[in-house]
């Protein structure tokens, strides 16, 4: 319950955030939603204009594929906890800059830190670039879990295709739902042994290459 109030807590001192121009367009921060205790926890990009109406991350048609693909291996929304790395819309549903990026990112590196999750899945290339610390693109990295540090923890990251990729091409939505299907697995896994922590990674290059796919 304590992990449940303190992230109620931080999602009210997000709420006035004005760290970056993105605050003085939006309706609404975009927190995050779920189990404030999930051993699984999924990143996206930012909020839509649905999102910024709302103030629940992936409630357009991205979400509810996000919802079915959840639903292929026996899980829902109040199971897993979800984010993205925005929590303001961007204008036009435009890219993410990297000063965004570097203005907002404590506040998701917080909520890791006070969620706890075993396995954080990246949805897209600007939050598999950001938590990863690396360049690579999610083409080349989907469905290859590592592991790393994140809020202070040892966490199995697992990059995905963000959603909205998948609408409509067939293809790489059965790409996903394969990647999917490993979840249950990875979260089956024991833990490894703590090894000497380092800092998150800043994201130094969160917007080389960035998209999608």
């Amino acid at each position: 319950m304590a992990a449940a109030t303190d992230l109620l807590t931080y999602r009210d001192e997000v709420a006035s955030c004005t760290r970056c121009p993105l605050a003085q367009g939006r309706t609404q921060v975009v927190f995050g939603s779920g189990d404030p205790a999930a051993d699984l926890m999924f990143v996206g990009e930012a909020p839509g204009f649905h999102e910024d109406k709302q103030g629940v991350p992936f409630v357009g048609a991205a979400g509810k594929l996000l919802d079915q693909l959840l639903g292929g291996i026996g899980l829902t929304r109040a199971d897993v906890y979800v984010a993205n790395v925005l929590k303001c819309r961007p204008p036009g549903n435009r890219d993410p800059q990297p000063e965004e990026i570097e203005a907002c990112e404590a506040h998701l590196w917080h909520q890791i830190e006070l969620i706890r999750p075993r396995v954080v899945a990246t949805l897209g290339n600007f939050a598999t670039k950001l938590l990863s610390g690396k360049p690579t693109g999610i083409t080349r990295v989907h469905g290859q879990e590592q592991e790393t540090t994140l809020g202070g923890r040892r966490v199995l990251l697992y990059p995905l295709y963000h959603p909205a990729a998948a609408l409509y091409t067939p293809r790489m939505l059965e790409v996903l739902q394969m990647d999917f299907a490993r979840i249950p697995e990875l979260l089956g896994r024991e833990p490894e042994p703590p090894i000497e922590q380092h800092a998150a990674p800043v994201g130094a290059e969160p917007a080389v290459q960035l998209g999608l796919f």
